[in-house]
């Protein structure tokens, strides 16, 4: 199976989940969102399982390529302002055009996983170079527990992602400054 198609099949996934929801995910769906013939993606992914599989694979995947792409750019912070900027910066990549769309997808992929713990398994965050530059930075101020303060200030960023994607709006620079002091405290 060639590989560009599988991807192909895949981002067709993640926009029409985005777009129709976990019901709307449908082989035949995925079809026209990619501009196959009817019947490609269930010759290449015969169950519901191989289709979120891939979906979720490939989400990761992009997520992944995101977050090493701004963290071999940026480097560890110098302070909390420059963190928070930073983070302000990402969550506003992860709210507006593919970002959005694939924080939509990836929340949705997520309630799925309580059902189906092989897509759980694929959607555990990963180290990156983005996520080591926070620790890094949390570990320069003198904290012993810099990993799992790292987690918690970066699981709170991610709460007001989801707030925002249901609820609207914007997560101002203030909120994040806020978390960033906390994570520091």
């Amino acid at each position: 199976m060639p590989t560009d198609r599988r991807t192909l099949l895949a981002d067709a996934a993640i926009t029409v989940l985005t777009e129709s929801g976990m019901r709307g995910l449908t082989h035949r769906a995925v079809d026209r969102a990619a501009g196959l013939p009817p019947g490609t993606t269930s010759a290449y992914l015969r169950t519901r399982t191989a289709l979120l599989t891939a979906l979720v694979r490939r989400l990761v995947a992009l997520d992944q390529a995101e977050l090493e792409e701004i963290g071999g750019r940026t480097p560890v912070p110098r302070d909390a302002e420059e963190l928070a900027a930073g983070l302000v910066a990402f969550v506003e990549r992860r709210l507006t055009g593919d970002g959005r769309r694939r924080s939509l997808a990836r929340y949705a992929c997520a309630l799925e996983s309580v059902h189906h713990p092989e897509l759980r398994e694929i959607l555990v965050p990963r180290a990156n170079t983005a996520r080591q530059a926070v620790q890094d930075f949390l570990a320069a101020q003198g904290l012993p527990d810099a990993a799992e303060r790292t987690v918690t200030l970066l699981t709170c960023v991610d709460g007001l992602v989801f707030d925002r994607l249901v609820n609207g709006g914007t997560v101002s620079a203030q909120e994040v400054r806020r978390l960033v002091t906390a994570a520091v405290r």
